[in-house]
C-alpha cells in the first residue's frame, strides 16, 4: 500500500510527532506507515484522513497487485 503521508504532512507543516500525537499512535509508526512498512488499521487511517481533511483512499493507496 502507497500512502501520500509525508507529502500531506509537509503541506500541512507537521512533523511526525505532531502528526502522532493528533492521530494517538506513537512517532513510530507514523514512520512506519511512511517507510510502507506497516499497513495502519481502520481506525488509525480514518483518524489520519480526518487530520488532513482528505478522504482515506486519497491518502492510502491499494496498489493493483495487492
Amino acid at each position: 500500500m502507497k500512502s501520500r503521508l509525508k507529502e500531506l504532512r509537509a503541506r500541512d507543516g507537521l512533523n511526525q510527532t505532531e502528526l502522532a500525537k493528533l492521530a494517538k499512535v506513537s512517532r513510530q509508526t507514523i514512520s512506519l506507515i511512511e517507510r510502507e512498512e506497516f499497513i495502519p488499521s481502520l481506525l488509525i487511517a480514518v483518524r489520519i484522513a480526518r487530520i488532513f481533511q482528505e478522504p482515506v483512499e486519497d491518502i492510502f493507496i491499494i496498489e493493483e497487485d495487492e
